[in-house]
């Protein structure tokens, strides 16, 4: 695991994008694990910024995200693929029919759920999965004691995490649904490269236990660290209680993957 620590939210944010940027111009038709919330905002705006004014295209990409509320109509403001079309699909030039989302409105859950593995294996798979961390260190919405091999699947949301979504709903955190379809830990870490980014002091502690704790169900995003490439990038709030920060500095100051970011 990498950890690379930035001055601020914007910058990680920005590196967060040159990476993922990075991925696309090196493999055009790259598959793409993306995932919604706070702090991927300025992520999604930056790689707005670089399709219009650098050419960055998404023409032959393929993306999956991560999760979504049970219930919702696709164009409800909550609902995670109209968070997504607004804030990115529709500032690009990706093919609507490339882009993959687990329909929360499905008869069927469990077959939803499957049929959404069965579209990434056909896929060949994700290239990229971008990942933010929740305050309770879930990745997706892999809850706490969520298996670490686990599939996608429906998940119950917890209290913490409805209220960490209420932004969607008018700050009313008992207006988020109580129940979501999630990619599993087990289909994230199939992923051929996984990014995590977080910001903020309030993802200090969780993100340290992430990073530098044991390896448990009761921090998902903890199961990254057996991942063969798992690249975290934080602020200095989010940073300030990793113990190898200075290890973290050097290493990204000194390795030759990472030259051309600096």
């Amino acid at each position: 695991m990498e950890v690379i620590i930035q001055p601020t939210a914007d910058e990680a944010a920005h590196l967060a994008a040159r990476v993922i940027a990075h991925e696309v111009r090196s493999r055009p038709n790259s598959v793409l694990g993306l995932a919604t919330g706070r702090t991927m905002e300025a992520i999604y705006a930056r790689l707005t910024e670089m399709h219009r004014n650098e050419g960055l295209s998404f023409a032959r990409c393929h993306t999956f995200n991560l999760d979504e509320f049970i219930g919702l109509p696709p164009d409800h403001p909550g609902s995670y693929r109209k968070v997504m079309t607004d804030r990115f699909f529709s500032h690009v030039d990706i093919p609507a029919d490339h882009i993959h989302f687990l329909n929360g409105q499905a008869a069927d859950l469990t077959a939803e759920c499957e049929a959404y593995e069965a579209a990434i294996r056909l896929c060949g798979g994700i290239h990229l999965q971008l990942l933010g961390i929740g305050r309770d260190g879930h990745i997706g919405f892999n809850e706490p004691l969520s298996a670490l091999q686990s599939r996608t699947r429906e998940k119950a949301l917890t209290p913490a995490t409805r209220r960490q979504n209420a932004f969607l709903f008018g700050g009313r955190w008992e207006a988020v649904p109580a129940r979501a379809l999630t990619m599993g830990v087990g289909t994230i870490l199939e992923s051929r490269r996984c990014l995590l980014v977080a910001t903020g002091e309030e993802k200090a502690y969780i993100l340290a236990q992430a990073v530098e704790g044991p390896i448990t169900a009761w921090v998902t995003a903890s199961a990254l660290q057996l991942h063969p490439r798992c690249t975290v990038i934080v602020d200095e709030a989010a940073a300030e209680q990793l113990r190898g920060k200075d290890y973290y500095r050097w290493i990204f100051e000194n390795e030759p993957e990472w030259a051309p970011f600096r």
